[in-house]
Formats: structure tokens, C-alpha cells, sequence
């Protein structure tokens, strides 16, 4: 029997990066060989692409990641508890097949989930060291489309909206605002995108995203800390974490739920902002709309949708996401250097390997 034609399946796969789409039939043998996985037949259109049957979501990468983390002291030095969050969080549309946790020198590690459902490890060490390595490998599949559709509930499709009751009880502090705005600057500025009320929700949250994206340049900072939403405005520039508690701080301005996403930005083509190579840490905002629930956006490189992003962890201050936040007895000048280098390999085929990425953005210490 002849494949059938789906002509909205077709219009979006074509929009879709080639390279991509070229790694599918290698992705659904990878995944064929797992015990216990049926996959469905592909549809060949032309030798341009492949399409799919319409139950079966599309695999648009699986990556290993490594994510090390490398402190050097002066001298031994005691260590305290150290809070890890670089376990993957599974969604819909990730799906991590394994995680390991690996540190130098040994340390104790139990796991717990924090109120927001994070993956936590604390490590407890029990003598000095001169050195610490926190090293931690994922492998995970991206099933995010390129070009989502949300399905947003009837009430919610225009702003303003009033969430449910139990929505609104539940989302709580997300909708709190967390910085003072005295001159009402922030204000004014989340106002001059809303040209119309009622106005489409959707439209009005990507018109704030790309308004940061198009009036804040990105500026990589490796000191720890994050500006205030009117230091970024005034100051014209900042980092990814920046934007993130701008757009964030906005949400919550117009009365909506918004929280903060620590993770990793992957990059295989190099091209993104706030990545010097295949992968880096990154931060970005889910705001919940009722009917599609949280969606992502990521301000630093104007798009909408969980494509090309790995979640560690969510919270409703940036500070609560901190990939790995630790303490040591001792002086700031005991430390002597500190590297993240996080590396992303596509685990499609054994050639496609990226360069690691280096930087110190993720580090919190006390």
C-alpha cells in the first residue's frame, strides 16, 4: 500500500535543518536495538527528507554529555557539603537513558528532590584536598520540534486572563514579582509591548522575548551573580543569566507564573548565542499558560519551545538553580583556579563529536 502524503507533516519537516533530518533513520535504528522498543516504519517522500506517520514523535538528537567541574587550592583545604544539580530533568520531551556522578576525592552522596521536583546531590567529603573534580555524564534524547503548536486554552488565548483557582494557588510565589521597580522603569518598558488589551497571550510573550533579544546585548560574564531587571536595562547588555530574570521579572509583572531554567544549551552547528561551542550551561524562563502548560523561552537566542535545551533544574530564583554550589574552609586566595568544561557529543554515530566548551558561569561559592 502506497504511503499516505500528510501535507502539514511535509510543509514542517521541509522547514526542518537538513542535517538533522539526516540523522532520523540513524537515530531510529539506535533506538530499534534497545530491548523492547517497536519502531514504526518511515515514510520516504523524496530524497530531500523523511517524514514520519503521524503517531511516532521524531527524534531530533540523543547527546551524551559531560559536564566537569575542576577546582585547584593553594593547599589542602576542608570541604564542605556541596549541592549538585546536574541531573537532566525528564520531560515529554526529554528522555534521559542514564546518569553518573562521579567525584575526586571520594565523598558521600545521597539524593533527594527539592520542592520544585530538581534531582539534588550532596556530597559530603571527610578529609583535606588540594583538589576537586565533579564530573557528571548524561545521556539523553531530544524529541523537542523546531516549530512547536501549543495548545492554549480558550481563556487563556488573550491577555489579559485569569488563571483557575487552583492554578493560581499553586503557582504561588512564580508570580510574585522578585525586584523592586520605585522609578516604574520596568514597568513602562513591559508596557510599551502591550499595544492592545485584550491582546493575543502567545504573541505578546514572544514580543517581550525578542525585546530583549533585539535591546540587551549578550555580554558573557564569568563572575558569579546576576544583574537586577532595571540594571540590564540601564546598562544595555548582559548575560544569558541576565535575560533570563529580565524576561522572567516581566512575566510576573503581567500577573503570570514564571520560573527560571538552569541547563544546557546544545549547539552542534556552533551558531547559537551564549555558546562558544557544541554545548555550554545556559539559563532561560517556562512560563505556564493553562492548555499547554510551561512553555520555554529563551531570550538570548529569540526562540520559543525546549529545542536545542537540556533542563538541570527549575526555581523561582535564578540563585536556586546553580549546577554546583559549595563551600571550603579557608581564604578566597586559597582557591587558585576553577574550570567547568562541558562537552556534547551527538550519540547518533561515532563521528559526530563537537569541541568542548570552557567557562566559569555555573560555580557558586559560599
Amino acid at each position: 500500500m502506497p504511503a499516505v502524503r500528510n501535507p502539514f507533516l511535509e510543509r514542517r519537516v521541509r522547514r526542518a535543518d537538513l542535517s538533522a533530518l539526516q540523522r532520523v533513520e540513524r537515530l531510529a535504528k539506535r533506538r530499534a536495538r534497545q530491548s523492547g522498543r517497536i519502531t514504526p516504519s518511515l515514510i520516504h517522500i523524496d530524497a530531500r527528507a523523511v517524514f514520519l506517520e503521524p503517531h511516532w514523535t521524531p527524534i531530533l538528537a540523543c547527546l551524551d554529555i559531560v559536564h566537569t567541574t575542576t577546582y585547584q587550592y593553594r593547599h589542602a583545604v576542608s570541604l564542605g557539603p556541596h549541592r549538585l544539580m546536574l541531573r537532566p530533568r525528564e520531560t515529554r520531551e526529554l528522555r534521559l537513558f542514564s546518569h553518573d556522578l562521579s567525584i575526586t576525592p571520594t565523598a558521600a552522596v545521597t539524593w533527594a528532590h527539592d520542592v520544585a521536583g530538581n534531582a539534588i546531590a550532596t556530597a559530603i567529603f571527610d578529609g583535606p584536598t588540594d583538589h576537586l573534580v565533579i564530573e557528571s555524564r548524561a545521556s539523553v534524547e531530544l524529541t523537542a520540534p523546531a516549530w512547536p503548536v501549543f495548545a492554549i486554552a480558550t481563556s487563556a488565548i488573550q491577555y489579559p486572563f485569569v488563571y483557575a483557582a487552583d492554578e493560581w494557588t499553586d503557582l504561588g510565589a512564580l508570580t510574585v514579582p522578585q525586584y523592586g521597580d520605585v522609578d516604574g522603569r520596568l514597568a513602562r518598558w513591559i508596557d510599551g509591548f502591550v499595544m492592545a488589551r485584550p491582546t493575543d497571550t502567545l504573541s505578546l510573550l514572544k514580543d517581550i522575548s525578542n525585546g530583549v533579544f533585539i535591546q540587551i546585548s549578550y555580554q558573557s560574564r564569568d563572575d558569579e551573580g546576576t544583574q537586577s531587571p532595571n540594571e540590564t536595562l540601564e546598562r544595555g547588555w548582559g548575560s544569558c543569566r541576565d535575560f533570563a530574570v529580565l524576561l522572567a521579572e516581566a512575566a510576573r509583572r503581567l500577573g503570570l507564573g514564571a520560573r527560571i531554567v538552569s541547563g544546557y544549551l546544545s549547539d552542534p552547528e556552533t551558531s547559537l548565542v551564549g555558546s562558544a561551542g557544541s554545548g555550554s550551561t545556559h539559563a532561560w524562563v517556562e512560563i505556564f499558560i493553562p492548555g499547554a502548560g510551561w512553555i520555554a523561552f529563551d531570550p538570548t537566542n529569540r526562540s520559543v519551545g525546549s529545542g536545542n535545551l537540556v533542563p538541570l533544574a527549575v526555581a523561582r530564583n535564578i540563585a536556586q538553580v546553580t549546577p554546583v554550589a559549595g563551600t571550603f574552609l579557608g581564604s578566597t586566595s586559597d582557591l587558585l583556579s576553577m574550570e567547568v568544561v562541558v562537552r556534547v557529543k551527538n550519540a547518533s554515530s561515532p563521528n559526530d563529536s563537537f569541541p568542548a566548551q570552557s567557562g566559569r558561569a555555573d560555580i557558586a561559592l559560599a
